[in-house]
Order: C-alpha cells, then structure tokens, then sequence
C-alpha cells in the first residue's frame, strides 16, 4: 500500500469513529422485577390473626378445665358435708339390736357407723392385730372374735393398745372372761386391699395392714360360712380392766378441703381471664406498638 491509500484509509477510520462519538448511548431501562407484598402483621389473614386464633382457642381450653375443676370440686364438697352429717346422725343416734344391722345389709343399705348393741363371749385365743397409730404412738387395734348366743362370730375390734403390749400375756387383765355385752358401731369389710401402696397382710406373724376378712377369719380358725360379714367397733363406753385395750378409737373426723380447692381452680380461672383481659386492653390502646412488636419479632425470628 502506498502512502496516498494509507493516507484515506487513516481518514475513513477517524471519520467512522467521530460518527460513534456523536451518537448518544441508547439507555435501556433496568428490568422490574416484582416484589413479594408482606402482608402486614394487623392485615386480615396474617400471621398475628392465626396466633391470636390459636391463642384464643388454648385460653378457652384452659378455662373450661380451670372450671370443670372447680365445679368437680364444689360436687365433692356437697358430698363430704353430707357424708359428714350422716356419721354425725348415727354416731348420736341411740343403738339397735344386732338383727337390725344384719337385715340392713342384706337389703343393701350402708350400715357404716351405725350404733349397735351386743353381746357374747370372746374368742382371746383367735384375736387378730392391726396395726394402728393411737394419738401419735404405734401400736395395734385388737380383732377378738366374739362368739353370739346362737354360735355364729362377729370380728370386734375392742381397741387399741401399745406396739409392746401386743402379746396378750402382756394385758391379761384385760382378757376379760363369760358373757359381755357392748355397744359400738357397724363398720364394712373391705372388698379388696385399698391401695397398692398398702402393704401385704403378715399372717405368720399375725400383723394385718388391712381389713381382709376372709385372711382374718382363716387365719383364726373360723368357719367362714359362721363368721358375719362386717365389724364393730367397740365405743369409748367400753372400760376394760387394766386399761386395755383403749376402746373408742373409731374415726369420725373427715377432711373437708374441697371448699379451698374449688376456690383455688375458681381462682385460677379468673386470674387468667385477668391476663387475658390486660393483654387485649393494652392492644386497643396502642395497636401501631403492637403491630410493631409482633412485626419486628416476626422479622428476628425470619
């Protein structure tokens, strides 16, 4: 090439390069790209509405069994005031023969504390111990079959005597001998062992944690199909030489607590309606702090 052709091309080439630099760059808009909307925590539908749903669901729960603790507690109540003034009736009443006690049962009616009178001969050589506690010290009630005019057995527990004098060789003063007669109250066998934290009854070594009478009535030697099906308990009128047994260890005195525990799950129920009454109030009264609270909440928990 010689320098008159390179001399054009150098002035082709500068003259394309001033036309780029006069034309402006085509600007091209950024692309939008959609943006997700939140919805906003107080928005219908978002997600403070499900909390305050699922709140108010586990509130209303707690309340129904706050309540229905309560109103248990206060049926309980009616219950115990009216078992209470039935042993009070019966202890005061005056006592019935024993033939009005066995009639009673074989109706079905609850003979529990009823006052009795009888009369026979002890059985000392089959008395069977149950250990008790007698104003705070240990001891056992005395279990002595009583033999009746017709030769049936009614178990009587005669009373209490300390943890040392169970041996009757100890108390024989109090053996007493011949025909006796006593009153005291008609207390129900057991169908079974009340609980299994009770312990075993210990036949060999003639200890009985509770009343079963059938283990009893065997244990003594009795005919079973002889023996009546309930117990009595001698009253403190009952004074035997020696001073022992103790009669008179019957317990009338029930505890009474439902009152406070229907006051305690009343309470409880009010307590949380108190909650939830202040938390509801205190959203009225500020809604833009609260939708902030819950709004910067939900955005530490994302």
């Amino acid at each position: 090439m010689n320098d008159r052709e390179k001399g054009s091309v150098v002035k082709a080439k500068a003259g394309t390069d001033m036309a780029q630099a006069q034309v402006p760059p085509t600007e091209v808009p950024p692309a939008e790209v959609p943006s997700a909307e939140v919805p906003r925590a107080d928005a219908p539908g978002g997600p403070s509405r499900g909390r305050a749903i699922l709140a108010g669901a586990l509130v209303l729960v707690c309340l129904a069994v706050l309540v229905s603790l309560g109103a248990w507690q206060v049926e309980r109540l009616q219950w115990k005031e009216g078992l209470i003034a039935k042993i009070t009736e019966r202890r005061d009443a005056a006592p019935v023969p024993l033939s009005a006690i066995e009639a009673a049962g074989k109706r079905g009616e609850d003979i529990e504390f009823r006052r009795v009178e009888i009369s026979g001969t002890f059985d000392h050589a089959g008395e069977r111990h149950f250990f008790a506690t007698h104003q705070g010290q240990p001891g056992f009630y005395v279990y002595t079959p009583l033999t009746l005019d017709d030769g049936r057995t009614l178990f009587v527990n005669r009373g209490f005597v300390p943890y040392e004098m169970k041996e009757a060789a100890r108390r024989e003063q109090g053996q007493v001998a011949g025909v006796v007669s006593l009153t005291g109250y008609a207390r129900q066998k057991l169908a079974a062992k009340p609980s299994s934290l009770v312990p075993d009854n210990d036949l060999a070594k003639n200890i009985f944690y509770w009343k079963d009478i059938a283990a009893m009535t065997a244990s003594a030697g009795l005919d079973a199909a002889r023996v009546l099906p309930f117990f009595v308990d001698a009253d403190a009128t009952t004074k035997n030489p020696g001073g022992f047994p103790v009669g008179g260890v019957t317990q009338f005195d029930l505890p009474n607590n439902h009152l406070q525990y229907a006051l305690t799950w009343y309470g409880l129920a009010l307590a949380l309606l108190g909650v939830v009454a202040g938390l509801w109030l205190k959203r009225r009264r500020h809604p833009a702090a609260s939708s902030k609270a819950i709004a910067s909440t939900e955005t530490t928990a994302s």
